[in-house]
């Protein structure tokens, strides 16, 4: 895939500005003296040095022509290693708005070589320097004059149409269903108000108004240390601090889709895996450390006794997950680098950019855990399965030829315990199948096994991240289930059929390389859909995703859980 234009020498070949602790000496692989990682900026430079990143400087809508675009590298037939980061320089919406703020996407895992160059290792030395990281943390290092902080919005810089987060290039992931731009590559950092210990995750965050956007922290069982601490604020009366922080340092983005206790601060893990402290400084308007060299900070006040209706939005388990009351978000402050470049990441139906890094990072986890912690030496390999599934529902593990039967049964159980979330489904192959071919699979499943003896079903399975909710009463189970769709589901979370149709044609006009679409590439309704929904995602396709904003206002309830379904509260959604 060819670079269209060089990389915007004004913003990613600026020199960074430094500060305290800091020299303005830049080593040879382009890491500034003084601290042991790459900032967003020099990552984008390493992928183009490394012919990793293509460059838009042609206008693209930020709102049904940058994702679908993207989109095609995933769903036209281009295989894995050819995938790019896209950095749009030119970005503007239907609405004649025109950005001054780069968007860079799929900038850290299109490919496991874009992840490789982040994590400054080959995708076979991850789990061990994962490891490392985890046995070995580095606090972080508190630095003033922070270039995160170079430019500081608040109080009326914030209101009004065209101010504050309304200034910001923020794509919609999934035009045609979505309802709003959503901030997808986030770093959500909040504070345990009783230990004081940080959480990082990455948390959607869909806006609202110049000055509020709605935070999704997943209530699942085992789900997210912010959705704790906002537990904890709820019970003692309190507003929770909240950062959310885009354009981190990779070393750092890398820490909020990895699953880590809640107890641990992944600024520690993150330092353990640069080998130094991470660079990190106090937050303006809010009580919290954030990454020195993130390229913007949005700074905010949650209040526990208010949820607002948020989404639909294209989610990670492959469907649309629909409107729902969630976190809202006051806006204190916005501070940011004088030329941030913002990231967003490709989501929604795998394979995307998060399933890339969620692969890289759990499949080195499961085989450490079969062979190192339970011992079984005869495991030689363990695919989490991505296009469609997720990677959460269907684990292969490669077992050595001649394995004892109960050797192959204890990899069985050992997998689909490891993770609640991952290994509804557990196939054990020999090492002559293929776990990333599906028919390859089938042909094992057809001559290899018979049903009546090699198929264990294990009840009390949670439902896990999927279109239906696990905090419910539905139970799911373990091995081998009827995947036929029982009943209405939401849509397939791929921008619609004429935005995808339009984006291949923008992609054959700059002369991309030739699709070989793949079904499904675009989103349809599976009957969980309504009209009402629809309007707002083309409210939110032609730039106007404010007025759903004022909409869902109104909307806003008290005493409710997050993730309360509008249905349950609202009439007229039958």
């Amino acid at each position: 895939m060819p670079r269209l234009t060089s990389i915007l020498p004004e913003i990613a070949r600026a020199e960074p500005v430094y500060y305290t602790a800091q020299n303005d000496n830049t080593g040879e692989d382009g890491v500034t003296d003084g601290r042991n990682y790459r900032d967003l900026r020099e990552h984008i430079e390493l992928l183009e040095d490394k012919g990793l990143l293509v460059t838009i400087d042609e206008p693209i809508d930020k709102d049904s022509e940058m994702h679908p675009l993207v989109r095609w590298q995933f769903r036209g037939g281009i295989a894995e290693p050819e995938r790019k980061a896209f950095l749009f320089n030119n970005i503007v919406n239907a609405k004649g708005q025109r950005y001054d703020i780069p968007v860079v996407v799929c900038a850290l895992a299109a490919s496991q070589a874009i992840y490789s160059a982040g994590m400054d290792a080959p995708v076979d030395e991850m789990g061990a320097k994962w490891s490392d990281a985890l046995s070995n943390p580095i606090p972080p290092k508190l630095v003033e004059n922070a270039p995160c902080q170079e430019v500081v919005l608040q109080g009326d810089d914030l209101l009004g149409d065209g101010n504050g987060l309304d200034a910001l290039p923020i794509p919609v992931s999934t035009p045609g269903f979505d309802s709003a731009p959503t901030l997808s590559a986030t770093n959500v950092i909040s504070r345990d108000p009783e230990t004081g210990v940080q959480n990082m995750g990455t948390y959607r965050a869909g806006l609202k108004a110049p000055d509020r956007l709605v935070v999704r922290m997943a209530t699942r069982t085992g789900g997210a240390g912010g959705y704790v601490h906002w537990q904890k604020c709820k019970a003692r009366g309190e507003k929770l601090e909240c950062a959310i922080v885009l354009g981190c340092p990779p070393y750092v983005a890398f820490m909020g889709p990895q699953k880590l206790p809640i107890d641990m601060d992944e600024f520690d893990v993150a330092g353990g895996l640069a080998g130094g402290p991470i660079n990190v400084t106090k937050g303006v308007s809010v009580d919290l450390l954030v990454p020195a060299e993130a390229e913007l900070v949005i700074e905010g006040l949650i209040d526990p006794e208010i949820l607002e209706p948020e989404g639909p939005f294209g989610e990670s388990h492959g469907h649309i997950a629909l409107e729902e009351y969630n976190m809202p978000m006051q806006v204190t402050a916005i501070t940011r680098k004088r030329n941030p470049i913002i990231p967003s990441y490709i989501s929604q139906v795998t394979p995307s950019e998060s399933s890339v890094i969620k692969r890289v990072a759990y499949e080195p986890l499961f085989l450490s855990h079969l062979r190192n912690t339970l011992a079984i030496q005869s495991v030689q390999k363990v695919s989490l399965h991505e296009p469609l599934t997720s990677l959460l529902r269907v684990t292969i593990v490669t077992m050595a030829r001649g394995t004892p039967k109960t050797e192959v049964w204890r990899a069985l159980y050992g997998a689909a315990s490891f993770k609640g979330d991952c290994s509804k489904i557990t196939i054990a192959v020999n090492d002559d199948i293929d776990p990333d071919n599906a028919d390859a699979i089938l042909w094992a499943l057809a001559y290899r096994h018979s049903p009546a003896e090699d198929v264990v079903i294990l009840p009390h399975r949670g439902m896990g991240h999927g279109p239906k909710r696990e905090h419910g009463v539905e139970e799911d189970s373990t091995l081998l289930i009827d995947a036929t769709m029982k009943s209405d589901m939401p849509p397939l979370a791929l921008p619609g059929k004429e935005y995808m149709e339009n984006a291949k044609v923008l992609w054959e006009r700059l002369g991309l390389p030739e699709l070989r679409p793949e079904s499904p590439w675009h989103g349809y309704s599976l009957g969980d859909w309504t009209e009402t929904w629809t309007e707002a995602a083309n409210r939110a396709a032609t730039g106007d995703y404010l007025e759903n904003g004022r909409l869902t206002l109104a909307r806003q309830q008290r005493n409710l859980v997050p993730e309360t379904s509008v249905r349950d509260v609202e009439d007229g959604w039958d």
